[in-house]
């Protein structure tokens, strides 16, 4: 009898398989960051004039506490800055090969040193004052805030909300015009809320009763929300301004003392109660999620409906409530675009904000505080195209308006590194 070696089968081959995608991906992050690593130096750095410096004034002629103007040679921070850069990029291969946690914190900070390299080239020879940009930069990712939080909301409990462009665009509409009518701006915010639950529901009967896809729900909605609020616009508000459409805005709130605190006291308490608001919201979220029941019970829906079910969690009746809760969110800082800004109502105003407020939701891995962190980044991008446009930088104008969407294809692309979404994302769930 011959004695042959039998093989066992083995899924051997496609676990290799499913390893070397793995390792791909992983490594996606570490190549993002060598390559704009060596663009910050390269581009940034190299090519900065060696003769000229870059000014940062750090306070404003109102301020209580006066400081000189801060100047930094230009080519050599920006040089330094690339070869952190580069350094963050060589960390993060070195701990993706042993297979070691790279910090969370990490794509922040190569962000922020980036971005710096980036603008101490931009404005070599010229100053810039660096409360107003990072004042203006919060202003503008407020809306993006409200939004991400909304999508967090909704993801961690298994929905996927695609419509927070539609529930931001309803909130700014009704807000505008509810508040010029009442001459109030909490009923305007009421109405806004009001307005954001009410496309919450669309989302939620269709998404969780009917077991539609998600994604496609989410664009009809944005598109029946846009063409919607274009209509009103165009045959109501636009011949009645004053009548409809003339909101006042919310005024600037000086919190005492801390409003006086030296460059911080300037960007975060003199604001308006919106972003207090925002600030208030971020923080109970980010409670709420992971440090009481309820948010527990949220993640083990978002996460495993089935074993939630088994339980005792009602799966759909949560989902309902988030989708809800995600529209009372989106629907403030829809109406950050009029009450916020002081501005009227305009046609398209939100300007696909609602969709980089879910890039911002994946680039914050599905936390608040991540989120948060990816929308002020966001803002920061949209509001360095102002001011480098006003400073005639070398830039052409038009990648200056491209600049804050280039950002959020950057970061979902490659910076967020490896993350996953809540299993349940996406998926409808049906008792049985």
């Amino acid at each position: 009898m011959t004695n042959e070696t039998v093989t066992e089968p083995t899924p051997d081959a496609p676990l290799s398989e499913t390893a070397r995608t793995e390792s791909t991906r992983s490594l996606r992050a570490p190549i993002v960051y060598a390559v704009l690593g060596l663009a910050a130096l390269i581009l940034f750095g190299l090519t900065s004039p060696g003769d000229q410096h870059s000014t940062f004034g750090l306070s404003e002629s109102s301020d209580f506490f006066q400081f000189s103007p801060l100047g930094v040679p230009s080519k050599l921070t920006a040089v330094a800055l690339g070869i952190v850069c580069l350094v963050i990029a060589g960390y993060s291969l070195v701990a993706t090969i042993r297979h070691k946690t790279v910090p969370v914190v990490l794509p922040y900070v190569f962000g922020v040193a980036w971005v710096l390299a980036f603008l101490v080239w931009a404005i070599a020879g010229k100053q810039i004052s660096f409360v107003s940009l990072i004042q203006g930069s919060l202003i503008l990712a407020v809306p993006l805030v409200f939004g991400s939080m909304a999508g967090i909301l909704c993801e961690r409990s298994g929905v996927v909300n695609i419509a927070i462009e539609g529930q931001l665009l309803a909130g700014a509409f009704l807000s505008a015009v509810v508040a010029t009518i009442t001459n109030n701006n909490w009923v305007g915010l009421l109405a806004a809320v009001a307005a954001g639950v009410a496309v919450s529901a669309l989302l939620a009967v269709f998404t969780i009763k009917y077991a539609v896809n998600q994604i496609i729900v989410g664009v009809v909605v944005n598109v029946l929300v846009l063409g919607l609020t274009s209509f009103l616009y165009s045959q109501v508000l636009a011949d009645n301004g004053d009548k409809f459409n003339n909101p006042t805005g919310f005024g600037s709130l000086k919190i005492p003392l801390l409003g006086d605190i030296p460059v911080i006291g300037p960007i975060v308490f003199d604001q308006t109660v919106m972003v207090y608001m925002m600030y208030v919201v971020v923080i109970v979220l980010n409670v709420a999620l992971f440090k009481t029941r309820w948010g527990l019970r949220v993640r083990a829906v978002g996460e495993h409906p089935q074993a939630a079910d088994t339980l005792g969690v009602k799966v759909n009746r949560t989902r309902y409530f988030n989708v809800l809760l995600s529209g009372v969110v989106a629907g403030i800082g829809g109406a950050f675009f009029t009450l916020g800004s002081n501005i009227p109502f305009d046609k398209e105003m939100t300007a696909g904000k609602g969709y980089i407020a879910l890039a911002a939701v994946i680039f914050g891995r599905w936390n608040p505080v991540g989120a948060f962190s990816a929308a002020l980044l966001f803002g920061f991008a949209d509001n360095l195209q102002n001011i480098l446009g006003i400073l005639r930088t070398p830039l052409p104008s038009e990648f200056l308006q491209m600049a804050p969407y280039l950002a959020t294809i950057f970061a979902v692309a490659g910076l967020v590194g490896k993350s996953r979404p809540p299993a349940a994302s996406g998926e409808p769930y049906t008792k049985g």
